[in-house]
C-alpha cells in the first residue's frame, strides 16, 4: 500500500536569496568518501546539460552558457581523463533535455530551446560517430523529464510541459522505432528529479511540484515493469536527501544524490543502501555548490560535473567519487 508522501514548501523570497548569493547550508562531514579530481571539460561551461555512458566513455551534449542554448557533443574518456569533441546534436539547440542507453547507443530528446518545450529524439552512434532522428515522442512535449534503461526498452518520463507538471512514463521500443505508455505509477507530478540504476532496479525519486519539494521515493523494476514505493527521503532524525536540479550515479551496488537546491544550494552527498532502504551521509562534494550539474556512472565509478552556482557562474569542472576512501585534501 502506498505510504502518504510529506511534502515541505519554501517561500519565493528563500529560494530567489539562495540563487542569488550561492549559499550552501550543509554542515562539514566527516563521513567517508572522497572527491578527486578529474579533467575539465574543453568546450564550454554550462548547466542542465545531458549525459550518458557507454563503454568506456562518457558524453555530455546540449545545455545551456548563460547567453546560448548549445548542441555541441562531447566524449570523455573514463579510462584515460580527456576529453574530445564529436558530432554535433542535430536537433535544435536546448537545454534540461533527457538521455537513455540501450545496446550501445545514446539516445537524447525533449528538453528547451529557450521558446518551446521539446518532444524529438535522436540516437548516438558512438563507433560511427553520428545522429540519426527517430521517432518523436508522442505526448507531451517537456523539459526537466528523466531517461534510464533497461535490457532492450529505453524509458522516459515526469518533466514539465511549461503549463503543468507530468508524472507519466513511456517505453521506447528501438526494434521498431515506437514509444508506448507505461501504467502504474503512483508517485507525484514533478520536474527536475533524478535517477540512478543497479542491476535491473532504477531508483527515482527528488524533484519540485509547483513549487513543493517532494519527498517520495520508488523503485522501477525493468524486469516487470512494476513501481514499488520506498521509504521517504526525509527523516527528522537521520537524513534529510530532499533537493531538486541534484545528479545522481551509482557505485558497486550503492545510490549517490549529490548537490541541487533544497532552501539554499547544496553540495551534501548521500549514499542509499537497497539492501535495507536506508540512506548514508558521505563527504560533502569538494567544489562549489550547484544546480543542475550531470553525473556519469559505469557501475564501479561516479562522477558529477558542470552546473551553474547561485550567482549564475557556469562550471566546467568534473569530480571522480570515491565513496569509501577516507577524505584528503591534497588531491
Amino acid at each position: 500500500m502506498r505510504k502518504t508522501s510529506r511534502l515541505k514548501r519554501i517561500g519565493t523570497f528563500a529560494v530567489f536569496a539562495a540563487l542569488l548569493v550561492s549559499c550552501n547550508n550543509d554542515d562539514d562531514s566527516d563521513s567517508i568518501g572522497n572527491w578527486v579530481k578529474r579533467s575539465t571539460l574543453d568546450g564550454k561551461a554550462r548547466s542542465s546539460a545531458v549525459s550518458f555512458v557507454i563503454g568506456n566513455k562518457g558524453y555530455i551534449a546540449t545545455g545551456y552558457d548563460g547567453d546560448d542554448y548549445l548542441n555541441d557533443t562531447w566524449e570523455y574518456n573514463i579510462s584515460n581523463d580527456y576529453w574530445m569533441q564529436k558530432a554535433d546534436f542535430p536537433g535544435a539547440a536546448r537545454t534540461a533535455a533527457s538521455a537513455f542507453v540501450v545496446s550501445g547507443e545514446g539516445y537524447v530528446g525533449s528538453g528547451y530551446d529557450g521558446t518551446n518545450e521539446l518532444g524529438d529524439f535522436y540516437k548516438f552512434d558512438p563507433d560511427s560517430n553520428t545522429w540519426t532522428q527517430i521517432a518523436d515522442f508522442p505526448e507531451n512535449p517537456r523539459r526537466g523529464a528523466v531517461g534510464f534503461a533497461g535490457s532492450s526498452y529505453g524509458y522516459f518520463g515526469s518533466g514539465t510541459d511549461g503549463d503543468n507538471d507530468r508524472k507519466d512514463f513511456w517505453k521506447y521500443d528501438p526494434s521498431n522505432d515506437s514509444w508506448e505508455e507505461i501504467v502504474g505509477f503512483g508517485g507525484d507530478k514533478r520536474h527536475d528529479a533524478v535517477t540512478f540504476t543497479i542491476d535491473d532496479k532504477v531508483y527515482f525519486g527528488t524533484g519540485v511540484e509547483n513549487g513543493t519539494y517532494l519527498t517520495d521515493f520508488w523503485m522501477f523494476d525493468t524486469s516487470s515493469e512494476t513501481w514499488t514505493e520506498l521509504e521517504d527521503l526525509d527523516d527528522d532524525d537521520d537524513y534529510d536527501v530532499i533537493r531538486s536540479g541534484a545528479a545522481a550515479f551509482s557505485i558497486n551496488g550503492y545510490g549517490y544524490i549529490a548537490c541541487g537546491v533544497y532552501s539554499s544550494q547544496l553540495t551534501s552527498v548521500w549514499e542509499y543502501d537497497p539492501s535495507n532502504d536506508t540512506w548514508e551521509e558521505k563527504t560533502n562534494f569538494e567544489r562549489e555548490s550547484r544546480l543542475y550539474p550531470v553525473a556519469f556512472s559505469t557501475g564501479t565509478q561516479g562522477f558529477v560535473l558542470l552546473g551553474r552556482n547561485g550567482s549564475n557562474a557556469y562550471l566546467d569542472d568534473m569530480m571522480e567519487f570515491d565513496p569509501f576512501a577516507e577524505y584528503d585534501d591534497e588531491d
